[in-house]
């Protein structure tokens, strides 16, 4: 198989996902072309010879639908001759994006494939493309369909993660994300979002919240008790895992990934498409595997697909200098810890989704991008990225530094 190698990589700024959101006024397609505005100028792309634009992107509907890395390419004045295709697994679209790239490159059919993903979440809500999932019993009794948060309050529960400690995992989290940006660790990989004038409208995640303390989200509620008891989703939980006798409630929206807007690219090709480019790689992309998990847990299919991913490739957990894993709530992250008893020091080093907020669609490219930059800034080796996923599933690819 052709060896396939990470070129260079960009994401927009993160925007509160709201209607008051910086990003608000931008529309989906818009956001998705500055990625690739960018890709092709700071890379001097020859645009026609681009074989392939896959794009993450959970809710394609309203402007984020009609294949919109196509209509991105269009706004961002590609040749007619680079074709695109959206795809969507859930949380973990934007890794699967680019693993599907890299499946491309690697069978030989295409040289250079910019992969990535987009979310406009203030504009198109979660949901919005409906679905059997949530709504046809047919799906949801057999799937032990509930909201995500009580399945990861289920997590906390039976694996033992006290309010406290989800909490003290989200203050770390912001703590973490702020000195990254205090020490301008993303600035070579963050390009502005400016309008039709060239003036700014975002150039720093907004989401963030740096003065986040333990007495702060103490205050807050847990979120997603009501639906758990009054919902009758506790006892869909309860059913899948009777060894489990109460929920205990701990998550809210301190300790939980934030809804924004944003997109990002990530430029994927084989070694005779990069020196046709005039390309120096940066990284090759190992392995990656996808698996299905436990549904009622939903969440803690990043652990499963790591165990079948190292033993894929032989690899074990000491092999991995990095690892970023999307903090959709604070207990997947600690689970997944408790799991391979992993150092907390190497995991999301600076910050995740809990601080800077999740762009669906778009994340799983976006902490693909961190890692390597932070490969690159620790001259360190490997990275394994990972991503829970609604309904039950996990993806996980494995990078190395060239």
């Amino acid at each position: 198989m052709t060896e396939v190698y990470i070129y260079d990589h960009v994401r927009t700024p993160r925007g509160r996902g709201k209607k008051d959101g910086s990003l608000h006024e931008v529309p989906s397609v818009r956001l998705a072309a500055k990625t690739l505005e960018a890709i092709r100028d700071r890379n001097g792309l020859d645009t026609a010879n681009v074989d392939d634009i896959i794009m993450g992107c959970v809710d394609p509907v309203m402007d984020a639908g009609a294949v919109i890395p196509k209509a991105a390419a269009f706004e961002a004045g590609y040749s007619t001759k680079a074709p695109g295709m959206q795809i969507s697994r859930f949380c973990a679209s934007g890794l699967d994006a680019v693993n599907f790239a890299a499946g491309k490159v690697a069978a030989g059919s295409d040289d250079i494939v910019i992969a990535g993903g987009v979310e406009s979440m203030s504009r198109v809500g979660m949901g919005m493309s409906g679905g059997s999932w949530y709504m046809d019993p047919s799906v949801n009794f057999p799937g032990y369909f509930m909201p995500q948060g009580v399945s990861a309050d289920l997590i906390a529960t039976k694996y033992g993660f006290s309010r406290d400690d989800v909490d003290a995992y989200a203050v770390e989290s912001q703590k973490r994300a702020a000195h990254a940006w205090e020490q301008g660790y993303f600035k070579n990989s963050v390009i502005p979002v400016k309008d039709q004038n060239g003036l700014i409208i975002l150039d720093r995640d907004e989401h963030m919240r740096p003065g986040t303390d333990m007495q702060a989200l103490a205050s807050l509620n847990a979120s997603f008790q009501m639906p758990g008891e009054m919902g009758g989703f506790e006892a869909v939980g309860l059913q899948a895992h009777p060894e489990v006798e109460r929920i205990n409630y701990v998550h809210h929206a301190g300790n939980s990934s934030g809804i924004v807007d944003g997109a990002a690219a990530v430029l994927v090709g084989s070694k005779a498409g990069g020196q046709t480019m005039g390309l120096k790689p940066r990284a090759r992309i190992r392995a990656f595997a996808n698996i299905g998990s436990d549904p009622a847990l939903m969440l803690t299919g990043p652990v499963d697909v790591t165990e079948k991913l190292l033993k894929k490739t032989g690899m074990s957990i000491s092999d991995i200098d990095l690892f970023e894993l999307n903090e959709a709530f604070a207990a997947v992250v600690l689970r997944y810890l408790q799991a391979f008893e992993i150092d907390n020091a190497k995991m999301n080093v600076n910050g995740g989704a809990i601080a800077m907020g999740h762009p669906l669609g778009a994340t799983g490219a976006m902490i693909l991008g961190t890692v390597l930059d932070e490969l690159e800034r620790r001259d360190l080796n490997t990275a394994l990225v990972t991503l829970c996923i609604g309904a039950g599933m996990g993806t996980a690819t494995v990078i190395e530094r060239v």
